[in-house]
């Protein structure tokens, strides 16, 4: 009991718990709503309790000592911290799909050819602009993919505009293939005359 009475306790123990709640429960916050925009109602709600737990025990020990300044700045800093550490975590997770579309000012042909040669799916359109005729590609892949499709993008049409959005809803699992599709090979049957 007269440890957690000290000064050590209330100045630097307590302080770094109420630091590192803060960080576990921001960073659960910031997962649980991606996974709620992505859709996904059975996890999120799970998340939800042990993220609300966590904040209540660190906001409920911070009430019980009021006079305690380094709690405040261990709450604060917590709180920042766990957005960084959830934005990170949501990076690493890269969970969902997203559409990337681009518009060129020829029909990037060879672009379209790089990206099916690499097993993704591949929509292309003609359409016109301010400019006249233009190409627009359409790509929908996994969040894990989307530097994959823009290094290609970049390698073969450097110029062109992309945009790049999420997908709530994805009904079909055919965007990528795991190896390329093979080449078609086209028989030329040469008839001799005789």
């Amino acid at each position: 009991m007269d440890i957690i009475n000290s000064d050590i306790f209330s100045y630097l123990v307590l302080p770094l718990l109420i630091f590192f709640a803060r960080i576990a429960d921001v960073s659960l916050g910031t997962i649980r709503i991606i996974f709620v925009a992505r859709g996904m109602k059975h996890i999120a709600p799970i998340i939800g309790f042990f993220e609300i737990l966590i904040w209540l025990l660190a906001i409920s020990r911070i009430f019980q000592d009021l006079d305690n300044w380094v709690a405040y700045i261990a709450y604060a800093g917590g709180f920042a911290t766990g957005n960084y550490i959830g934005m990170l975590l949501e990076e690493r997770l890269a969970i969902g799909h997203e559409m990337i579309r681009v518009i060129t000012k020829s029909e990037a042909l060879d672009l379209v050819e790089a990206l099916k040669d690499s097993g993704f799916g591949v929509t292309s359109i003609r359409a016109h602009g301010v400019e006249g005729e233009v190409g627009v590609v359409y790509v929908i892949v996994k969040r894990s993919m989307v530097k994959s499709v823009l290094k290609i993008i970049n390698e073969y049409n450097p110029r062109a505009l992309y945009t790049i959005e999420s997908i709530k809803l994805v009904n079909k699992e055919v965007f990528h293939q795991v190896a390329p599709p093979p080449r078609k090979k086209t028989l030329l049957h040469h008839t001799k005359k005789k």
